[in-house]
C-alpha cells in the first residue's frame, strides 16, 4: 500500500479515536507510532527508534525527548509529543532546546494530528523559530504527501530535505503574507498599487479609498480565475461526457448491424473475382445497417463496391467509377455478381493508376 493510502487509513482511525484518547501516552501509541511505522522505521527496534531519548541540557541532565529515529547509529530526526487536544504554539520552546544539543538536523512537534518540521535554515544548530513543513494528518493535499514521503526511510536524504526546506518555508509564509494582505491591506500594500494608478498626493481619504479599492480588485480577480478554473473543468467535463455519449451511438449501432450469411457469401465471390489483382490482405470488408461494402486497404476512402442484402425483394451490387460515383445494379442472386467482374475490378485499376 502506497503511503498516500496509509495516511488516508491512519487519518481515518484518528477520526474514529480521537474521542476516546485521554491522555499524551495513548496519543503516542494510537497516533504518532503508526506514523513513525509509515514511514518505515520499525518502531520495536530500539536501535532504530528510540523511545525517552536522553538530550541533556548543560545542568539539566536526564531530560528526555519522546522519540528519536536513528539511521547508521545517528539521529536524524527527533520528535516531542503531546496529547492531541493540545495547542502546539506552547510546546516550541522545549523542543528547540533538546534540537541545540542532539546531532539530529530535523525535529518534529506533533499532537499525533497536527505536524511541525523544524530544521535550522537560519543559524546552525539552532532550530528556527518556524516550521518549515506543518500539516494537518486529516487534511492532507497531495503536494505535502510528497514532501512527507521524503522523510521515509527508503527516501531520506539529508541534504536533499535540508536544501528544499528553505523553499517550503518561505513560500508557505508568502503565501500566509498575501493572504493576510488582501483581507486586510496594509498601508504599505496599499501605497504599492496606489502609486501605479494613481499620480496624486495621497492622502488618508485617498488611502481609505484605495484600501477598499485594492481589497475589492484582489477579492474579484481571485474569484474571476476560480471561476475560470471550474469553467474549464466544467467545459472539459462536457466534452468528456460528449465523447461518451458519442461512443455509446457508436457501439449501440455498431450493436444493431447483423451480418448475414447472405453477405459473407457475397463477399466471398467479390473476393474470388478481386483476387485476380490483388492480395487478399488488401481486400477488407465493413458491415453498416444500411449496406456491407468492400474496401481497398481498409481504407474508407477507397469503395470498391457495396452490397445492399437486407431487403427480400429488392437486392443491389453498386461498384463505383473512377470519379467515386456509385452506380446501383439490380440482381436476384449473389452468383450475379460476376456479371459485373470488369466494373469491380476496374474500380482497382483506378485507385492503383
Amino acid at each position: 500500500m502506497e503511503i498516500a493510502n496509509k495516511l488516508k487509513a491512519l487519518a481515518d482511525k484518528i477520526e474514529q479515536l480521537k474521542d476516546r484518547i485521554e491522555t499524551e501516552e495513548s496519543t503516542k501509541h494510537a497516533f504518532v507510532l503508526p506514523f513513525i511505522n509509515l514511514l518505515g522505521y520499525d518502531t520495536f527496534d530500539p536501535t532504530e527508534v528510540v523511545p525517552e531519548f536522553t538530550a541533556d541540557l548543560g545542568l539539566k541532565k536526564g531530560e528526555k525527548v519522546d522519540y528519536a529515529i536513528f539511521q547508521n547509529d545517528v539521529p536524524i530526526l527527533i520528535i516531542e509529543c503531546k496529547n492531541w487536544k493540545q495547542k502546539l504554539d506552547i510546546h516550541g520552546s522545549q523542543l528547540f532546546r533538546y534540537f541545540h544539543v542532539t546531532k539530529t538536523k530535523f525535529s518534529l512537534l506533533t499532537n499525533g494530528i497536527e505536524y511541525r518540521f523544524y530544521t535550522d535554515l537560519e543559524e546552525s544548530n539552532k532550530m528556527d523559530e518556524k516550521p518549515f513543513l506543518e500539516f494537518n494528518l486529516t487534511d492532507l493535499k497531495e503536494s505535502v504527501i510528497k514532501e512527507i514521503e521524503k522523510f521515509h526511510k527508503s527516501n531520506f536524504d539529508v541534504d536533499k530535505i535540508f536544501n528544499n526546506a528553505s523553499s517550503l518555508k518561505y513560500s508557505r509564509e508568502i503565501r500566509n503574507a498575501i493572504s493576510k494582505e488582501i483581507q486586510s491591506p496594509s498601508p504599505e500594500f496599499v501605497k504599492l498599487f496606489a502609486n501605479k494608478v494613481y499620480s496624486g498626493r495621497l492622502t488618508a481619504s485617498v488611502m481609505e479609498e484605495f484600501t477598499e479599492l485594492v481589497q475589492k480588485a484582489f477579492s474579484q480577480m481571485l474569484s474571476e480565475r476560480v471561476n475560470s478554473r471550474l469553467n474549464a473543468a466544467l467545459n472539459k467535463e462536457a466534452e468528456s461526457e460528449k465523447e461518451q455519449e458519442a461512443e455509446e451511438v457508436i457501439e449501440e449501432e455498431v450493436s444493431k448491424i447483423d451480418t448475414t450469411e447472405e453477405e459473407l457469401d457475397a463477399y466471398r465471390v467479390i473476393v474470388a473475382i478481386l483476387r485476380r489483382k490483388l492480395p487478399i490482405e488488401r481486400i477488407a470488408h465493413r458491415d453498416t445497417q444500411s449496406y456491407f461494402g468492400v474496401l481497398l486497404d481498409d481504407n474508407n476512402r477507397k469503395p470498391i463496391c457495396r452490397l445492399y442484402l437486407n431487403s427480400a425483394t429488392k437486392k443491389y451490387l453498386s461498384v463505383f467509377d473512377e470519379n467515386k460515383n456509385e452506380t446501383k445494379h439490380s440482381i436476384v442472386s449473389i452468383d450475379e455478381i460476376y456479371n459485373y467482374e470488369k466494373e469491380i475490378l476496374d474500380v482497382v485499376e483506378y485507385y492503383e493508376a
